[in-house]
């Protein structure tokens, strides 16, 4: 199963329900409808290559854009994407709008007219699906690379699980999960959805900030942005495990005043102020819910290593890169040592350390 694309699928229906009214069906059809995630992906990239060579300004110009720009004509890209969301937006007028139902509506009773919503309908397609699939890629790829922290969240959710909720369980409920809230906020630290952060113009006259309590002159018109990898992997903010998928961070920090430096870093993984992602919220009920109902699946710790083996649908194979190595890591804080082999018996930190590798752990475990 290629889990990666299949995680598109899902977000694409879920912003498609909340936002057009109905689901545009990838997840029943198993397949690309209308080609939405092939268009996201070529538009995306020409986009990152016109940004890359600066000339974006260039595309910009109004003769430019009318002969380079995106055309409802195009076969692929994101003319073909606006193609469709007219499409959407005329079927979707067809309905009764004046009352609570999806976002469409309510951009109709607050009076954007039909352009307005063509466009508001690409972004929400493009925004809505693409960067929260990204998300949950990352996070289960670092959940089948790293067994401990898989073991520890499966008993989390299994024991939430026992109050039966009836369907999925409420977003409420999924809040309260500690631990499943520390894997998500690890994981998009860790790998962040996002890292073309937008650029913030100096006014005119210039601007004075305080960096590590040293005061900097900023020249007017200068764009000011930041490094958000390094930034996230920071060893000053986040220790020198920052490098490590290590989702405890988050729950033993006991420095009130470093938490709370770490959680304004983090924020800026969905932008800060009037440019914060407006669907910050819609994203982490998807990521809460998708993560709760995909893990209480009924593995074993050695199990669930043996499919971690098998997934190559992520990036290939995790134990032919060197950056996802699968590794037992034994948390030295609160001394968790959750994870155990093919006998049932935890392994012994003496023979799995942080840096044990995946052939050395997956040597006590039978994979059938």
């Amino acid at each position: 199963m290629d889990f990666a694309r299949k995680i598109q699928y899902f977000t694409l229906d879920v912003i498609s329900d909340i936002g057009f009214g109905e689901p545009f069906g990838h997840l029943e059809a198993d397949q690309d409808v209308n080609e939405n995630v092939k268009a996201g992906e070529i538009g995306l990239t020409v986009t990152t290559l016109g940004l890359a060579l600066g000339l974006t300004w260039f595309l910009q110009l109004p003769l430019v854009a009318r002969l380079l720009g995106p055309s409802e004509n195009d076969v692929v890209g994101f003319g073909r994407m606006i193609r469709n969301a007219r499409s959407i937006v005329e079927t979707r007028l067809q309905r009764e709008t004046s009352q609570r139902s999806d976002m469409l509506a309510s951009f109709v009773r607050h009076g954007l007219n039909a352009e307005e919503l063509v466009s508001e309908t690409v972004l929400q397609i493009i925004a809505g699906s693409d960067t929260t699939a990204t998300s949950l890629r990352g996070i289960m790829l670092y959940l089948l690379t790293h067994p401990r922290v898989y073991s520890k969240l499966q008993a989390e959710i299994d024991a939430a699980a026992r109050t039966s909720y009836p369907g999925v369980i409420p977003d409420s409920e999924v809040r309260k999960l500690r631990y499943l809230q520390a894997v998500i906020k690890e994981g998009l630290r860790i790998h962040p959805p996002v890292t073309d952060s937008v650029p913030k113009r100096v006014p005119n006259g210039g601007d004075t900030v305080v960096v590590d309590g040293t005061s900097v002159f900023l020249p007017g018109g200068t764009n000011i942005s930041y490094a958000a990898w390094p930034l996230h992997h920071s060893k000053t903010l986040f220790g020198e495990d920052a490098e490590l998928f290590r989702p405890e961070r988050w729950l033993l920090e006991k420095d009130d005043k470093k938490l709370a430096e770490m959680n304004r870093t983090h924020e800026l993984i969905f932008g800060y102020g009037k440019y914060q992602c407006l669907g910050k919220a819609i994203a982490l009920m998807e990521m809460g819910k998708a993560l709760y109902e995909v893990s209480h699946a009924v593995l074993s710790p050695t199990e669930y290593i043996c499919r971690a083996v098998r997934a190559t649908s992520l990036v290939g194979n995790p134990l032919h890169h060197p950056s996802y190595l699968l590794r037992y890591e034994r948390d030295q804080a609160d001394g968790d040592s959750s994870c155990t082999t093919s006998t049932g018996v935890s392994p012994s930190p003496k023979r799995h350390g942080r840096n044990t590798t995946a052939w050395e752990y997956l040597s006590t475990a039978t994979c059938g």
